[in-house]
């Protein structure tokens, strides 16, 4: 396969002037990585959603900023030739600037991200401007923030009141003048995601938030049916059944082994003759 440069920051925002969409897919190790750089997918999302999808945990606050740069590495190291976006994990960029600066440090020297993700609107302007200058891009990400999920009492779409629409665009467009490159919306109605798509020069990547979006994204293994639920939520397309394949499989090598079908000859290493006789003797 032809090794192809990794988008930029710059060419991303020509796609969304020429309307070319951007795809994202959610990704956490080293093969789905690969397999999705080997797919032609623009850019992976190393997302702290790791921490229900990969470890189990049952939201994504207690993703650690170690487990961060663990998982980037080796994403990086599966595709090294994908842009590449890390998370920061909850509340490592709400303390002190020189702390976030630190932790951004840490996901691109040692994770070998090319740019960074953070959760917030105009609270966090003064962050993201901070970020950027010091030379690293910045993805926003507005809407259903996970991070702050027990504040938005729940998983809910955003933006259906007229409160929340005006609130996101200002949202929006403060995370643009900080200079974010590009922006997540999550779970925002479709209307309001079309009409901040047009108000903004970056574009938008849409999860749950319609068709308008300058980009998608997807998790891995959402669309994939690797490890999630069997009914998948409403604004997911499965795309694949890998769940199942792999269980099928691993319940056909449970049974093989039980009933000692698996190994057979041809799994099996054999001593030379003269090595058999010499451990057990001749039998005859």
């Amino acid at each position: 396969m032809e090794k192809r440069k990794p988008l930029t920051t710059a060419r991303m925002r020509k796609m969304k002037q020429d309307g070319i969409p951007i795809t994202m897919v959610t990704a956490y190790d080293y093969p789905s990585a690969r397999l999705s750089e080997e797919a032609g997918v623009d850019v992976i999302l190393v997302g702290d959603s790791l921490g229900n999808v990969v470890l189990g945990y049952d939201s994504t606050l207690p993703v650690t900023l170690d487990d961060m740069v663990y998982h980037t590495r080796a994403a990086v190291r599966g595709a090294s030739n994908t842009f590449i976006v890390a998370d920061m994990p909850f509340f490592t960029y709400h303390g002190s600037l020189d702390t976030t600066l630190k932790g951004v440090a840490r996901l691109m020297q040692e994770g070998g991200a090319k740019a960074v993700k953070l959760e917030g609107g105009a609270e966090i302007a003064a962050t993201v401007k901070a970020i950027t200058e010091a030379g690293v891009p910045v993805v926003g990400h507005l809407g259903l923030t996970p991070q702050s999920v027990h504040q938005l009492g729940g998983f809910r779409v955003q933006g259906r009141s007229s409160e929340q629409a005006e609130k996101l665009l200002s949202d929006a467009k403060a995370i643009e003048e900080a200079g974010a490159f590009a922006i997540v919306l999550e779970l925002v109605t479709d209307e309001l995601a079309e009409w901040i798509s047009k108000q903004l020069s970056i574009p938008t990547i849409g999860i749950g938030s319609g068709v308008h979006c300058d980009g998608q994204v997807l998790v891995y293994h959402d669309l994939l049916q690797y490890g999630s639920d069997s009914a998948p939520r409403k604004f997911v397309k499965a795309y694949a059944n890998i769940g199942e394949t792999i269980r099928e499989g691993i319940r056909e090598y449970v049974k093989e082994v039980k009933e000692r079908t698996f190994p057979t000859q041809e799994n099996t290493f054999h001593m030379d003759n003269d090595v058999v006789q010499y451990l057990y003797g001749d039998k005859e």
